[in-house]
């Protein structure tokens, strides 16, 4: 559940002093003299945000080039931890087994959040017998030991019709999340669906077939409304749709979730990363809103931006036994 931190006047105040006495240490005004390259790699679901970003840098940043890659949040933290990319996308914090492979590399990392997303499960138009799921009966769709095979196996009222699933790659961090949250950690997830790297193929494929149901970012649901359809989901509760509202205060539960971007703080000294990164917290909230996923309040926004210009560096999100943080992003993250 995401629940609003509130920071007292004082905190908000040392905070904005804070802010103000490191700007100047970034030291790079966007001016059309720039020169460098970015490259970013990762989460499908982060690739909006950061693709929006890199446009609009590119308007006052011309020279530099920034690359933003899709190969799924696991391939991401893959180039990253090898030193082949600057930043990483990710829509989920970064394992421990990865933390230790950047350490390894000699790799240190700022970790940012920079989004609110809702993983949306989504069915095809034509689906007019199911409007809503329960957490149990998406598990009893996805996992490998409870396989439903027809939406009739869901719901006994339901058609007697194979199920075509679509999912993202186990390389995506939606994929890492979804199954967390479903089958949990040890579970596993049928192997008779499709998938893919690309959320775009996901959509389509729910698109072209009246059995199919899949699931990706809030962002892509919100892009194709048109071509297919939300479900509300019940986790023990009244069935609740994806919207901004319920994905910023967590009632979209248990499938609300961050958003981040991971930093090398050896590319940080670059002027074009610092730039970039610098441009990227400014212009986040809009364009974030913009591309269809859901700002962070800006009690939250002002310690994301103190973490970066501190350059504080390693997860707040696992912890040393590798175990997951739990709690809402106001209370996790400091």
């Amino acid at each position: 559940m995401i629940t609003l931190i509130k920071l007292s006047s004082a905190s908000l105040l040392s905070l904005s002093t804070l802010l103000l006495a490191a700007a100047p240490q970034d030291a790079t005004k966007l001016d059309p003299s720039l020169k460098g390259a970015v490259k970013i790699d990762g989460s499908s679901t982060v690739y909006p945000i950061t693709e929006a970003v890199a446009e609009e840098f590119n308007k006052v940043a011309g020279k530099v080039r920034v690359t933003v890659g899709i190969s799924g949040t696991g391939g991401g933290f893959k180039r990253f931890c090898a030193g082949e990319i600057d930043i990483a996308d990710a829509s989920r914090p970064i394992k421990k087994a990865e933390s230790e492979l950047a350490a390894k590399s000699k790799i240190e990392y700022v970790e940012l959040p920079v989004a609110y997303d809702g993983l949306t499960i989504v069915v095809n138009p034509k689906n007019t017998w199911c409007s809503a799921l329960t957490v149990d009966q998406v598990k009893k769709i996805y996992s490998a030991s409870a396989t439903a095979k027809t939406w009739k196996d869901v719901d006994a009222s339901w058609p007697n019709t194979a199920i075509k699933v679509y999912s993202p790659g186990t390389d995506s961090g939606t994929f890492d999340y979804f199954k967390e949250v479903t089958v949990g950690k040890d579970g596993s997830i049928r192997s008779d669906m499709s998938v893919s790297e690309d959320d775009n193929v996901l959509v389509r494929g729910v698109a072209g077939d009246e059995n199919a149901i899949g699931f990706f970012g809030c962002a892509y649901y919100f892009e194709n409304k048109d071509q297919v359809k939300a479900l509300a989901i019940g986790n023990g509760a009244a069935a609740v749709l994806p919207t901004v509202e319920t994905i910023e205060s967590g009632s979209y539960a248990p499938f609300s979730r961050p958003l981040f971007i991971y930093v090398n703080k050896a590319s940080a000294a670059k002027p074009e990363v610092a730039a970039f990164i610098a441009f990227y917290l400014e212009q986040a909230p809009e364009l974030v809103s913009e591309v269809g996923y859901v700002k962070l309040p800006k009690e939250i926004s002002t310690k994301v931006a103190a973490n970066w210009m501190n350059r504080r560096t390693g997860t707040q999100f696992t912890k040393p036994t590798g175990e997951a943080v739990t709690g809402s992003l106001a209370t996790v993250y400091e």
